[in-house]
């Protein structure tokens, strides 16, 4: 029998029970049209209250914008099965989803309406793992510096209980006009 994972499990004896979930969104050129029409702060903070959608890659991966100030944003996310990797724990590409979110966010939120970003690179350091039991967790993101072409960020992913899961730095490329 071929699980629908991919992986065969034909005479393991496993009890491969499938669990299902819809996943829904919002168009994301409609978002992307209004965070050129917004400084970076006011687009994000419309996120936060709903004033507008989440973009496709939060609501796949269930997490969502809890606070924003210039120069910091919060994420959060309710680590779940549909997280985990083979081992049982929350896939690091998740960890890596939420740092890069925060650290990027953070910079946007002390940009101008019209000026985006993109990141350069990612540094993920991994210092334990999350459960479906770890509670709320929080990625935290703010910026370090922020300099006319490039911009240094740092995010910190926290469990439930408030210890450290993992940390980032990400350089950004602004990008003007």
């Amino acid at each position: 029998m071929e699980a629908e994972s991919g992986f065969n499990t034909q005479g393991s004896g496993m009890d491969v029970t499938t669990r299902e979930r819809t996943h829904s969104w919002s168009d994301p050129g409609t978002l992307a049209a209004a965070a050129t029409e917004r400084d970076g702060l006011a687009f994000l903070q419309a996120m936060a209250d709903g004033t507008l959608p989440p973009p496709p890659i939060m609501t796949l991966v269930g997490a969502g914008v809890e606070s924003v100030e210039h120069g910091r944003v919060v994420f959060t996310v309710e680590p779940a099965e549909y997280h985990y990797n083979p081992i049982g724990s929350v896939h690091g590409g998740i960890y890596a989803t939420l740092l890069d979110s925060a650290a990027g966010c953070a910079v946007h939120s002390t940009l101008e309406a019209g000026v985006g970003y993109t990141s350069l690179d990612l540094s993920v350091k991994f210092l334990r793992r999350l459960t479906a039991d770890s509670g709320t967790s929080r990625a935290t993101g703010y910026v370090v510096h922020a300099g006319r072409s490039t911009a240094l960020a740092r995010a910190e992913l926290v469990d439930g209980a408030g210890r450290l899961v993992a940390e980032a730095t990400s350089s950004c490329l602004i990008l003007r006009g």
